[in-house]
């Protein structure tokens, strides 16, 4: 199971990921937008993220317009791993290497042709769990802890 958001500017591309999705028999369910009535990004990355971390989905794929904005929302969650992705080499890497479990797209800047082969490529791909790639991502949980205050040294 997926979960699928947008907002106004990532909603048309959404909505074609919905249909090619149908068609591919993957299931998925939609956390908003539902028009192209303008609507805040970081509210609908919640929306998304809180889906995977509580395990409804394994994965979520979000939209907007560049793809940027709703996934630096996401990566402010703890326990997300966002990729902003825009061609299919970056989707698989994301997967094998940084074991994302969103990724983010940009309505305005990937065709719903592309978006497909990407979505497809990033929900199939497993992540290379040797033990570089586990090392890392237990050092990027571990930056999910940190806060920086007034020019001192980070702090946990």
């Amino acid at each position: 199971m997926i979960v699928v958001g947008s907002d106004h500017a990532g909603f048309h591309l959404k909505e074609a990921l919905k249909q090619h999705f149908e068609q591919e028999g993957i299931e998925f369910f939609d956390v908003g937008t539902s028009s192209t009535d303008s609507v805040d990004y970081p509210l609908i990355a919640q929306a998304g993220c809180e889906a995977v971390l509580c395990g409804k989905a394994q994965f979520a794929i979000l939209c907007c317009g560049s793809g940027v904005g709703i996934s630096i929302a996401a990566n402010k969650i703890q326990g997300i791993r966002a990729a902003c992705c825009s061609d299919t080499y970056s989707a698989k890497m994301s997967r094998m290497h940084n074991n994302a479990n969103v990724l983010c797209m940009g309505g305005n800047v990937v065709g719903p042709a592309l978006a497909f082969d990407i979505a497809d490529i990033f929900l199939s791909m497993p992540f290379d769990a040797g033990e570089r790639h586990c090392r890392r991502i237990k050092l990027l949980s571990e930056l999910e802890k940190y806060t920086h205050d007034g020019g001192k040294k980070w702090e946990k």
